[in-house]
């Protein structure tokens, strides 16, 4: 029997209609498919309606994947793919698998000769770094930073003398509430020459990017507050190979 397709379905970053930022290869895809594999039924059902789903909700089954789903489901949730039936694995927000859930069942996908397809969507850490005039030929991310204000410094230290041994950007984010802390993380541990893109609600109407010195953020630290962020550090010495 043939196996079906695994999908790597993209959404929307934020309170924005789908059609604006998703091609349409992504609706045509998801009309389609009666499986899924979601990080949260609810999420995933408002993401259906607003892109304008045609088949009947309650007729999809999910099948859910975070923190609290064993390891030895995992297998389980591709049993449709492998009965010949395409199944898509939906982000929460943004990209499938990139700083999201979800590569464990790729790698499972791969394994059972299952044909893996990423669909086309907006990822935060790709606009940003687009967006920000640091290197994008040579960066790295880093997800999350550690929580205590010291392991937090500490890395940061760490990165940005990576940054002027490797010439990379430095890419890392936070949880929207600890921002502000982040900021004077970055204002207070970096050197006031280091390069700082502080991106947030990226493809919303509140969209804000900014590159700027650490220098420079210290005299205007933005009220980012609870809003979806991305953080980019680059050391100033190494902007010349860019």
């Amino acid at each position: 029997m043939k196996h079906g397709n695994l999908y790597l379905i993209p959404t929307v970053l934020g309170s924005i209609q789908p059609s604006e930022v998703l091609p349409s290869r992504v609706f045509r895809v998801i009309n389609k498919l009666k499986y899924f594999i979601t990080e949260d039924i609810r999420t995933a059902r408002r993401f259906f309606k607003k892109a304008g789903l045609s088949v009947p909700v309650d007729e999809i089954i999910f099948f859910e994947l975070n923190k609290f789903t064993k390891k030895e489901e995992l297998a389980g949730f591709l049993q449709p793919a492998a009965r010949g039936f395409d199944t898509g694995l939906l982000s929460e927000a943004g990209v499938p698998c990139i700083a999201d859930p979800g590569s464990e069942i790729v790698a499972i996908a791969h394994k059972s000769g299952i044909r893996v397809v990423p669909l086309t969507g907006p990822s935060s850490i790709l606009l940003a770094l687009m967006a920000s005039g640091l290197n994008g030929q040579k960066f790295c991310f880093n997800g999350y930073l550690p929580v205590k204000a010291r392991e937090r410094n500490n890395m940061i230290k760490k990165l940005e003398q990576e940054s002027a041994k490797k010439g990379q950007a430095q890419i890392f984010m936070e949880t929207p509430y600890r921002n502000m802390q982040m900021i004077n993380s970055l204002t207070t541990t970096c050197k006031p020459s280091t390069m700082l893109c502080i991106a947030c609600d990226i493809t919303l109407d509140t969209e804000f990017i900014m590159t700027l010195t650490v220098g420079e953020w210290r005299q205007k630290k933005p009220d980012i507050h609870k809003r979806p962020a991305i953080f980019i550090i680059q050391s100033q010495s190494t902007m010349q190979n860019i």
